[in-house]
């Protein structure tokens, strides 16, 4: 505690100022993110259930549901309550450690597969101003290369838990899941280099400005965005790209030997990824927190202002985790050599040729 008063003491009221609102940015998007993910969970076992004609959750009822006549069988039949059940079982199962793991990798692994989809989330405006307060924890004027950096660290979790567990089906994981990211990785980081073309610069907030003066870039560069869009399905490890854990042939791949909160950890990893993918591509390709109506690309004056540009972000994000949600119940598994394939063959390659392609017409339009 001495040390801490001794660090405050000697900052300046501008240094506490931005310490202490970046704090409670921090810790409202960290409170935004883990209830996004609980509830995305549901949605997805409600999709599949209305996919495959099924009824899906509805059972979870806890005690208060009796004090609310009306509305608590309503919220019951949607499900509401079963990610606050999924949450507590988490956390009361048996933490079980099986003797034969490899037990000081087997336990960080978790923790290495989640915090790095948390920290891409740092850059990534989601908001103009709320108050005085900008609407992103650390704007950066290379926010994209520090997204993929903090981003290609999510694998070694992965290839960490495989290693750890001793298994065949969790190392067979482990291994699948380092070659596709890294594969997709470089499909990806080369998908998004027409648009800093097109915007001249490498700050998240820039890009957003750029898109409110024109037209989003999905239509601009409608390649980059199949790209980016297919190696995210990838990076993240969904369906149809979900070979490192592949049920019907690893068991659960890198996860297999897992259990309790620890295993709850992998699963908040992934759809915090998605969360930061989807976020992304908000950002790069659909104008972030701006829609083309007169009045609302300005960046806010008023508190409701700043409230509904959060909610436009918010808006488009949950229709792109619907899209990666949807397209795990209709399409089948790619094999492994597809996968492979499809990445080093066809797409690394036309994000090449998209590239030459922008270059070519941005000369074309401004010779000097």
């Amino acid at each position: 505690m001495e040390a801490i008063k001794q660090f405050f003491s000697g900052l300046s009221w501008e240094q506490e100022f931005v310490i202490f609102t970046t704090l409670k940015v921090c810790i409202v998007l960290f409170g935004a993110v883990l209830p996004i993910v609980a509830y995305a969970v549901l949605v997805e076992r409600k999709v599949s259930a209305w996919i495959q004609d099924r009824v899906g959750p509805n059972r979870a009822t806890p005690f208060f549901v009796k004090y609310l006549p009306v509305v608590g069988p309503i919220l019951v039949r949607l499900g509401i309550f079963h990610p606050l059940a999924d949450g507590l079982k988490s956390f009361l199962k048996e933490d079980f450690t099986p003797a034969h793991v490899r037990k000081v990798y087997f336990w960080i692994a978790p923790a290495i597969a989640v915090v790095p989809a948390m920290l891409a989330l740092a850059v990534i405006p989601f908001g103009s101003k709320l108050g005085d307060q900008k609407m992103v924890i650390a704007d950066l004027n290379v926010g994209i290369l520090f997204t993929f950096g903090i981003i290609s660290l999510g694998v070694y979790g992965l290839v960490l838990a495989g290693y750890a567990s001793n298994s065949k089906f969790s190392f067979l994981g482990g291994i699948r899941s380092s070659a596709q990211m890294i594969s997709y990785e470089i499909a990806m980081g080369m998908s998004v280099i027409p648009i800093f073309m097109l915007v001249g610069d490498l700050n998240l907030s820039k890009v957003i400005a750029y898109q409110a003066d024109g037209a989003w870039l999905v239509f601009k560069q409608p390649i980059a965005f199949v790209i980016f869009l297919v190696a995210a399905f990838a990076e993240t490890n969904r369906l149809p790209f979900d070979l490192p854990e592949a049920e019907t042939e690893l068991v659960g791949g890198y996860h297999t030997e897992y259990s309790s909160m620890k295993f709850a950890l992998f699963f908040i990893g992934e759809y915090t990824a998605m969360i930061a993918a989807s976020a992304m591509m908000v950002v790069l390709f659909f104008g972030g927190w701006t829609l083309p109506f007169a009045g609302l690309n300005e960046s806010a004056t008023t508190f409701a202002m700043g409230l509904a540009h959060i909610g436009i972000f918010v808006s488009k994000m949950l229709f792109l985790m619907v899209v990666f949600i949807w397209v795990r119940w209709m399409l089948p598994r790619f094999r492994y050599d597809q996968l492979m394939d499809l990445g080093w063959r066809r797409f690394v390659p036309l994000a090449l040729v998209n590239i030459v392609l922008t270059a070519v017409v941005l000369w074309a339009l401004h010779p000097k």
